[in-house]
Formats: C-alpha cells, structure tokens, sequence
C-alpha cells in the first residue's frame, strides 16, 4: 500500500496521551547522537516496528551523514543502508514494494516479509532526513493509523534535530572563539615566538578534530618551512620546507585556501608530508594583504571530510591567527626600536659623557705624573694612565656593539647558550656553571641549535621556578650517538632542589619531550646532583 505525501488523518484519541509524552520525549534534549536514538525508540514504539532507524542528510546537503537505530543489533541500518535523498512519505507491504521517490529514484523493499515505511523529517520545508521503520512485531503490514501517528512525530522530530544541530553548531563556534583567544594571547603575551606559533598549531588540530596541526611560514630560500608541528604520534616534519615551485605552496602564497580530499593520494601533496593523511586544509595566513604563513590541518585517512561549516569555522580561525600574529610583529617591531633607541641613548652618553671625563682624567694624572719627584708615585700614576687608556678602548668596542643590529651580533650555539645561563643567573641568584663538549659550534645545525637553546630556556625556567635550588650544572655534548647511530647532541640541565613531587604538574617536561620528538630525539628526566640522588636532571637529545 502506498501513501501519497499529506497531512493524513489525525491520530486516534487512544493514542493522544502516548503521542504528546513521545514529543516530550523527542524534544528533551539538545545533544544530536541521544536525540536520533530517543527519536527512534519513541518511532519504534508508536508504530509498534521491531526495526527503526533515522537517517539524516550531512549539513552542507550531500547525503546522509547520521544513523541511529532501535533494534537488536543495527539491522535497521544494515538493511537501510545509504537511500537515496528526497524519499516521499511511502508505506509498503507485499513481497516486492518500492518506495518513490522525488524525481523518479526508487529502492526495493528492505523486508520482503513484512512492510516498510519511511517517512521524512522536515522543518519549515527544508528535509533534515527520514525515518525507516520495518516488519511490525505482529507480523501485518503498515496501516494509515501507523503512517499518521509517525508523521505527527515526524514534525517533532524535525524541530528537535534542528534544535540539536544549531546546539552543536553554537557550541563549535564557542570552542573556536575560545581557541582565537589562546592563539592571541599566546602571540601577544611576548614569550618565546616558537612556543607561541605551538600553540596555533595545537589549538588548530584540536578545534578541528584532526591528526595534526602545522604552521608554515615563508623560509629564507623560498617556499614555506614548518615551523610548528602538533600531532597526535611523533612527527619529524619540523624544519622540512616545501618547495616554491610546489603548486600547493604557490597557491598558498597568493593567499588562496586549498581543501585536499584525500591528501595521501592527491598528486599536488609532499608524499613525505601527506603519508597517512585523508581530509586536509590549508589555510593562507593572511591579513592587510600579506599572507604571513599557513595553517593546516589534517585529519586522518579513513576520517569524515570536513564540512562547509567546519570550512568556515577554520577559515575564520586562521585569519584571526593571522590578524594576532601580525599585531606581534608590530609589538616586536615596536620593542626593538626601544632597544634600539635606548641602545644609541647609552653609546651616546658613554661617549659624550663617560669617555670625555676619562680622557680628561688621564691628562690631568698625566700632568700630575711630570711634576711628581719620586720615582714610586711616578710609576704608580703611569700604572693607573695605562688602565684608563685600556677602559677607555673597552667602552668605544662597547659602543661599537651597542649600535650593532642584531644580524650582526655571534650566532654561535655556545655564545646563545652562555648567554641564556646568563639571564637565568638574575632570577636564580646564582650562575649556574657549564660545559661544552665536542664542536657544539661546527657539529650542531641551526634548527636544532634553536630548539636546544629553547629547551634549556625551558629547563632553567623549571628549575627557578619549581626547584629551589643552589646549585645547577649545564652541559651541552656535541658527540652523542643516538640510539639509531646517527649522530646528535645532549643537552643536560642537573640541579640539586627539591626534585618532582608525585601528582606534580608536568607541562613543561612535556613540552621538552614534544619539541625533542619533532626533531626524531627525545627528553627524559632523572635523579639529580643533591644528597641521596635529590633534585633533578632533564636530558634533551635531538639529531644535530
């Protein structure tokens, strides 16, 4: 029997009670997975089916995306399967029903013994989806009676998964303005640049239900270097730099987004990069006209596409990040022509002011040398002429450094390390000591080098701020082997403090571990150089 689409009849009054405690039911709650299964009992009940199962079309209208079913098993879902959308209101019995549907699509009936009957789920005219009932636990077929109750509840239902849908898109949006401000703050806070990029990196996977998350930004060379990696197993993409003739890169630096359905087998992709990888974004960084980098986000291979909605959301997020990323530029840009300006103020005065005493100085013990008689004096003034000549040359090289730009400063491994031993020692109150080992200048290459003087910024911040300690040891060894031969370097930060509490937090140690990782090395920690092994050694290694 096939029912032409309609209001129907109402309801018979017996089942009015029963009908109105069902709609309370659909309509009481807001979560989209717990209101499909409650639509489906309440379906399943009403029509008295043994079989119930509810499919809805994905949100951006190509196919159906949800599946619930009240049934022993799934076999609603497997008998329904994937239907084709647009399904009129069709109630059917027989051996060999079909089921119309709008432009002339049928199907063949799912339970040659029994009836089926599927009906749409709609909300001010647009279809969310269709019900899919199936053989009557009497064994007789689908009457009008059944058709009309479900469709009453079908309208419901409709409200209910609207509801639910615009619950869970507000909530999307919540989790991504909630991670624009971690992305802005972590930017603008004037930490370390690299631990802020991080942080857009794992915010972006995380938000978006991905794999990974990586930041790009323009290398020196051409192309785009990654220069932040957040993923869900080790990566050693970090450093790796895709080349500007790559046609993905040059869409990205003219600022155009590009959407990879499956970027393992997508021709454009790094095989290097994309292995293992399905779904993928990526994001122009871009604001005032500039794109400043990338941001991507990968989702597993046998993970859902992403969304018009998710597009969205992410397209929106990036551009923030962007926006957040320029503003730091201008901040940096802003702090270092105050050094700057504070640079030339002091080599200024040192000039004007100090050196111009200190010569005058110098003349006049000169003068006064000439008129002394005695041999001792005459010596003694010459002695302290001689350190004031020596003075003054120490400050014209210290004028010559201070109007140094910062290209110009030593780049070498063990003068950024000393230097980073050095503003530890202000808040520790001491100098902790150092050694070097091997040739850390020649052996160690500039990605690493970076992440290793990170990683002891890391460490020696640790160590200030949870360890209470009097005594710390840093040694940097350029002559490791790394458990796979290859050659690296081991950084190693040991203190005599109060060691890492049970149930501590370990934020920081994770963060060591995770930057070593991205490198192919790795972090642990150990008893450290106090009484009875108190205290604590950090150990980062990375290939050098």
């Amino acid at each position: 029997m096939s029912v032409e689409p309609g209001p129907g009849g109402a309801p018979n009054p017996d089942d009015v009670p029963r009908l109105l405690e069902a709609m309370r039911a659909v309509g009481s709650g807001l979560q989209l997975r717990s209101t499909l299964e409650r639509i489906c009992e309440t379906a399943a009940e009403l029509a008295d089916a043994r079989y119930a199962a509810v499919g809805l079309t994905a949100e951006c209208g190509d196919g159906l995306t949800e599946h619930a079913g009240e049934d022993t098993g799934g076999q609603a879902v497997r008998w329904i399967g994937r239907l084709p959308d647009g399904y009129e209101e069709t109630c059917t019995t027989g051996t060999t029903g079909t089921t119309g549907a709008t432009g002339g699509t049928g199907g063949t009936c799912c339970s040659p013994e029994a009836g089926f009957l599927a009906v749409p789920v709609r909300v001010q005219g647009e279809s969310l989806g269709t019900f899919y009932l199936a053989e009557k636990r009497d064994g007789g077929p689908f009457g009008e009676h059944d058709l009309d109750m479900v469709r009453v509840l079908a309208r419901e239902a409709g409200i209910a998964v609207g509801n639910a849908r615009l619950y869970g898109a507000a909530k999307r949006r919540e989790r991504w303005i909630d991670g624009s401000v971690a992305v802005t703050t972590a930017l603008l806070s004037g930490g370390d640049a690299d631990e802020a990029l991080q942080v857009v990196a794992e915010q972006a996977r995380r938000l978006s239900d991905s794999m990974a998350g990586l930041v790009l930004l323009p290398a020196a060379a051409g192309g785009l270097e990654i220069v932040a990696v957040a993923s869900e197993h080790p990566s050693r993409a970090l450093g790796l730099v895709v080349p500007p003739e790559n046609e993905v890169a040059g869409q990205i630096l003219a600022g155009n987004a590009v959407f990879v359905e499956d970027a393992a087998s997508d021709p454009r992709m790094l095989s290097d990069l994309s292995r293992g990888y399905g779904p993928t974004m990526l994001l122009p960084l871009r604001s005032g006209g500039r794109v400043l980098g990338t941001l991507v986000m990968a989702r597993a291979a046998d993970a859902r596409p992403f969304t018009d909605a998710e597009r969205t959301l992410a397209t929106q997020f990036a551009s923030q990040a962007a926006l957040a990323l320029m503003m730091a530029e201008a901040q940096r840009d802003r702090e270092q022509l105050a050094v700057y300006e504070d640079r030339d103020r002091i080599a200024r005065d040192l000039h004007d002011l100090v050196i111009q005493r200190l010569f005058a100085t110098g003349m006049l013990l000169e003068s006064a040398q000439r008129r002394s008689v005695l041999p001792e004096v005459r010596k003694g003034v010459g002695k302290a002429v001689d350190e004031l000549d020596v003075t003054i040359q120490e400050i014209r090289t210290a004028i010559f450094a201070l109007q140094q730009g910062p290209a110009e400063f030593p780049t070498r491994l063990r003068t950024r390390v000393l230097r980073e031993i050095n503003m530890a020692a202000v808040p520790l109150g001491f100098k902790p000591s150092h050694r070097f080992v091997g040739s850390v200048d020649t052996a160690v290459g500039e990605l690493t080098a970076k992440n290793l003087v990170a990683a002891l910024r890391e460490a020696l911040s640790n160590a200030f701020r949870h360890a209470g300690a009097s005594h710390i040891d840093v040694t940097v060894d350029a002559t490791v082997r790394l458990p796979d031969e290859r050659t690296g370097v081991r950084l190693t930060v040991t203190d005599d403090g109060v060691g890492i509490p049970e149930g501590g937090r370990r934020s920081g140690l994770k963060n060591l571990k995770r930057r070593a990782e991205s490198l192919g090395g790795d972090s642990w920690y150990g008893p450290g150089s106090g009484e009875d092994g108190g205290g604590t050694s950090v150990v980062w290694e990375a290939p050098s």
